[in-house]
């Protein structure tokens, strides 16, 4: 049976300083029935892989290149990644492909890169405002579901986090019912591809203003198996009131 996961995502936050509140999570979940993952700044990865050693949290980055190495300067490969004991890398987050024009087939790239490396790939979709006001946001996801799964995806190198662009640190959350509609319609996507038993491997995560106040309502909805978290991952009381709630 998949276990359900909790995953951070700190985003372009913290220093040496914010591990302190990793430590505290990490004496808060000594033995979590439910999968951890947090996705620190690429500057802090090696030193909180370090911290999690004896834990069962899993480390991530927020981002690789589609190439194992060569002349990007500034870029990290996913092999580098898995050296320094990263375990899974998220692509594909809207704010890649708005601040970056990362486009699906590039995600795709980099999830083959991800899983050539030993890399969980959770891969991000989601709508924008303007789409899902214009009832768009099923096409959308259709879109960026099949352009940016590769060839060889399964459900143990790949998790999918539905994340509503408008809902982002804005404070706004979709609907339970839209939540729900959203998930339910991946995992259908994802059987007309992969066939009904493999679909039923992945873990769909749900991301955008999940905060300790919403997050058992949301873990109830229909196929969601854990939460993307941003901001709230940042302190370890309110990620570990989450973590709580998706072990309830």
């Amino acid at each position: 049976m998949k276990r359900k996961l909790a995953a951070g995502n700190w985003k372009m936050n913290g220093t040496a300083s914010s591990l302190a509140e990793l430590e505290a999570l990490v004496s808060l979940h000594t033995a979590p029935s439910v999968d951890i993952l947090i996705c620190p700044p690429a500057t802090l990865i090696a030193q909180a892989v370090g911290l999690c050693a004896n834990s069962p949290i899993m480390i991530g980055a927020q981002d690789c290149h589609a190439a194992a190495s060569g002349a990007h300067t500034g870029d990290i490969s996913a092999p580098m990644l898995a050296d320094v004991g990263a375990g899974a890398v998220i692509l594909g987050h809207s704010e890649r492909r708005e601040d970056h024009n990362e486009t699906s087939d590039l995600v795709a790239q980099k999830a083959v890169a991800a899983h050539a490396a030993g890399l969980i790939a959770v891969v991000c979709l989601g709508e924008s405002l303007a789409q899902r006001e214009g009832a768009r946001t099923l096409d959308v996801i259709t879109d960026q579901l099949s352009a940016s799964l590769p060839d060889g995806t399964t459900g143990a190198n790949t998790v999918i986090a539905y994340e509503p662009i408008w809902a982002i640190g804005t404070g706004l959350t979709p609907s339970l019912a839209q939540i729900g509609e959203v998930h339910d319609f991946i995992r259908s996507r994802l059987s007309e591809r992969f066939g009904g038993q493999a679909a039923e491997d992945f873990r769909l995560l749900y991301g955008g203003s999940v905060k300790p106040e919403n997050a058992a309502e949301i873990f109830a909805t229909s196929n969601v198996d854990g939460a993307l978290v941003g901001g709230a991952s940042l302190k370890s009381a309110d990620f570990s009131s989450i973590i709580k709630a998706l072990e309830a």
